[in-house]
């Protein structure tokens, strides 16, 4: 566990998995308790007709109307492709129907469009998040258990606004009844991202999803669904029949992938860090109901011997995998899955813990992301990057700090390129499934208009991503030019 390089050993301490620990389950309870059909009306009313309210100076208010409407030429600018390690030099980008409609010699005049002048700076494809919790990422602990339903979903809505103009233009949502929100967000009510839902969390009993207490065993008609399932935040299931049953559930909700929890936590109260959870058949059972809608599966589990029976199962997206040994990494690039990692280190973001036991195993984690960003690349496994972020309204501010940490291991366009077009690759394994036509991460010929404008060149400087307010000129999503401080 720690044949890890010396250089990096001052970072193996800090993150894990918050999903299951008490503030967490105190949360669930809170949500689940407001969750009458009136009091979800209720929360979502006051998402769409206060969200952007909320902040004075709000995305939506920037918005001219010709940005919608009016083609939008964008020139004088670099190109970060999302591909290329280079900049491309001497073009421009005509915006139209919210997707690019040509790249275009700096040469070429456009008819009728809005021409704005960026002045030399780079242009880039929207940042994406593939480990993103929507709902439960910027609620403060002691102001969810006090507030009512309709204010949590309300500070969701708030976060989803924030995110965007953190640059972060498509999130994958791993767990949490977000399907509400990314529909507002999608009919441009309030401001936000793109959101991949999973919905519900598919855990067995006693595993990682499952939010119950002692008390709440057994479980018999009258408590027949936990409070975390009636919310929509976590589905308990066990054997093939009860797994096919949830992860239907799921897709007709919406959900453009599904996740499933293969191991504990570093929080969990009740499920052991190095437990299996799910047998094969009831893996197998998952990975079957949503190939058969053609999507794939992703999994909650950090050990080897959890990521070698997810793979096994036909599992395509290892969730975490901190603890993978260098044989179970091999096995992962050899089923072609993908490895998102989160950078779990220690550092000014990391999680604390009272405990002594989930210390331990925190640092343990830590250790192997160090671990991972060496093992990943040595044998080409596919890696995404996501953070994580959960149940800490301070640290959602750190998403693009958070990115720019993977430079300590990675050329800075390779970071970028993480962030931009290879999330975009697993975002579209949700096949059929994808709820957006059009590619993203990249800045090319019919690609959703999803750029940002940054003042400096991010291929250089990484850190300027993580000063989105100074460093992001422009952040435009579908189309529409949500922030312009260009004259500023």
């Amino acid at each position: 566990m720690r044949n890890y390089s010396a250089r990096y050993r001052q970072y193996a301490h800090g993150f894990g998995c918050l999903c299951h620990s008490p503030e967490i389950t105190q949360l669930n309870e809170r949500i689940s308790q407001g969750l009458s059909r009136r009091s979800v009306l209720s929360g979502l009313a006051a998402v769409m007709a206060g969200a952007v309210v909320a902040d004075p100076v709000s995305a939506l208010a920037q918005m001219p109307a010709a940005s919608v409407a009016q083609p939008v030429l964008l020139t004088n600018l670099r190109i970060f492709d999302g591909k290329s390690s280079k900049l491309i030099e001497r073009q421009q980008v005509l915006i139209s129907g919210g997707k690019i409609a040509e790249i275009l010699k700096a040469s070429e005049k456009v008819a009728d469009a809005k021409v704005i002048d960026c002045g030399g700076r780079v242009l880039m494809p929207g940042l994406i998040d593939a480990h993103w919790h929507s709902i439960l990422a910027a609620i403060p602990q002691m102001v969810a258990m006090t507030s009512d339903i309709a204010y949590v979903h309300l500070v969701a809505a708030q976060e989803a606004q924030r995110t965007l103009m953190r640059g972060f233009t498509t999130v994958r949502d791993m767990g949490g009844p977000s399907f509400a929100l990314k529909r507002a967000v999608d009919e441009k009510r309030i401001p936000g991202p793109r959101i991949y839902p999973s919905g519900a969390m598919v855990s067995q009993t006693s595993g990682h999803g499952d939010f119950r207490q002692r008390s709440d065993i057994p479980r018999h008609s009258a408590n027949d669904l936990s409070i975390a399932e009636s919310a929509g935040i976590a589905a308990i299931a066990d054997g093939e029949a009860e797994v096919l049953r949830r992860v239907r559930e799921q897709l007709m909700l919406g959900a453009s992938q599904i996740k499933i929890m293969v191991g504990g936590g570093v929080a969990s109260a009740y499920d052991p860090l190095d437990s299996l959870q799910f047998t094969e058949p009831e893996i197998r059972a998952a990975v079957m109901a949503a190939k058969d809608w053609g999507t794939y599966v992703c999994a909650h589990v950090y050990t080897s011997a959890g990521i070698q029976r997810a793979l096994a199962c036909g599992v395509q997206s290892i969730e975490h995998g901190q603890l993978a040994d260098e044989e179970t990494v091999k096995q992962m690039a050899d089923a072609g899955a993908w490895w998102s990692i989160q950078p779990f280190l220690a550092d000014e973001d990391a999680n604390v813990y009272a405990s002594q036991v989930q210390s331990d195993q925190q640092k343990m984690i830590a250790e192997g992301t160090i671990r991972a960003f060496e093992l990943g690349p040595k044998h080409n496994v596919k890696m995404a990057w996501g953070t994580d972020i959960l149940f800490n309204p301070k640290g959602t501010a750190s998403q693009g700090r958070q990115l720019a940490k993977l430079s300590r291991w990675f050329e800075n366009a390779d970071v970028l390129k993480m962030a931009t077009s290879t999330n975009a690759e697993l975002l579209a394994m949700s096949g059929n499934r994808n709820p957006y036509a059009g590619a993203i991460g990249v800045i090319e010929k019919g690609a959703m208009a999803d750029m940002l404008l940054i003042d400096g060149n991010p291929l250089e400087d990484i850190s300027l991503i993580a000063d989105p307010d100074k460093n992001m000129k422009l952040i435009i999503k579908d189309g529409v030019i949500y922030k312009n401080t260009l004259a500023a």
